[in-house]
């Protein structure tokens, strides 16, 4: 058994001690990521019995957060698959957070009260990051610092703790390793943003451009705001939050070439995958590297 599979049998012995089987057929059918979050946690620190339980419980919180997201997002779809709300409802949905959330944190009770704290610390702020997200979706948004700073506590802000808990257990200096997780899962969120308008809706397991339809101004739509003209800014907003002909996502794809709005976006990726190597360069910690360029390192 690879350590991926031993985080899943945890998490699965995590729920089972709840002692409630309607829990367990929820929880059987939330479809397993590629846990990000534990990989990095298991390229910082030695993998053993303690290590793998807190995987098992970020894994619990990062799922927490996608039933509540996919809840607020109205989504059907996680991961190609029928979301837990389309299966069995919202309210379901919910409650099954709150659960995972709850069984996450009194696991967590048990470790060093620097970890404990952190981690609830960034849940927090993930939850902040996704009232954030409600609100920017109410209008377009052209505000680039608002954007980076919601998908900071949305998204990076759980990556930047793991990397400091793993740290931590390790005894390396939780700040440089927290920076390199903060740089990744800022640049892990971008690169989301670009395959929303890159890819096709096959290969994403969404329709493409779908981020847009949601009310989600990302990176891209921000960058081609900014040097469209006054006639066609009227026109990019316009389509905010529609379901667009696919003349109209013509319209929209054809600006992003014309004014290379994605080499632009994959610039900054590239920026802060340097950043987050540069923070932990004198480790010489080829993993974290390889992570963060084999997401950065591609063809957009």
């Amino acid at each position: 058994m690879d350590y991926l599979e031993q985080i899943d049998k945890i998490m699965l012995n995590f729920i089972s001690e709840l002692g409630y089987e309607p829990i367990n057929l929820m929880f059987s059918k939330i479809n397993s990521g590629k846990k990000l979050r534990s990989k990095l946690l298991l390229k910082i620190t030695d993998i053993n019995e303690k290590s793998l339980k807190l995987c098992a419980i970020i894994e619990l919180i990062h799922a927490a957060s996608l039933l509540h997201d996919d809840v607020i997002d109205e989504s059907d779809v996680r991961r190609g698959k029928p979301s837990i709300n389309a299966t069995f409802g919202s309210k379901n949905a919910i409650m099954l957070g709150d659960i995972l959330y709850s069984k996450g944190y009194f696991e967590l009770s048990k470790f060093e009260p620097f970890i404990a704290c952190k981690l609830s610390d960034a849940v927090s702020k993930l939850s902040i990051g996704e009232l954030m997200d409600v609100s920017m979706g109410e209008a377009f948004n052209e505000d680039k610092n608002a954007y980076m700073q919601m998908i900071y506590n949305k998204t990076a802000v759980l990556i930047e703790a793991t990397a400091q808990c793993a740290a931590f257990l390790q005894g390396e200096d939780e700040l440089k390793f927290g920076e390199y997780g903060r740089n990744l899962g800022l640049a892990f969120q971008i690169v989301d943003d670009i395959l929303d308008v890159t890819q096709d809706s096959k290969t994403l397991g969404k329709p493409a451009l779908n981020d847009y339809k949601e009310g989600k101004t990302t990176l891209p739509y921000i960058y081609l705001y900014e040097i469209l003209d006054e006639k066609e800014k009227a026109i990019l907003k316009n389509y905010f939050k529609k379901d667009l002909s696919d003349e109209q996502i013509f319209w929209i794809k054809d600006k992003f070439s014309e004014h290379k709005i994605i080499e632009k976006c994959a610039k900054d990726v590239k920026n802060l995958a340097n950043s987050a190597i540069e923070a932990i360069k004198e480790y010489e910690n080829l993993g974290l590297v390889e992570v963060i360029r084999s997401m950065t390192d591609r063809e957009f």
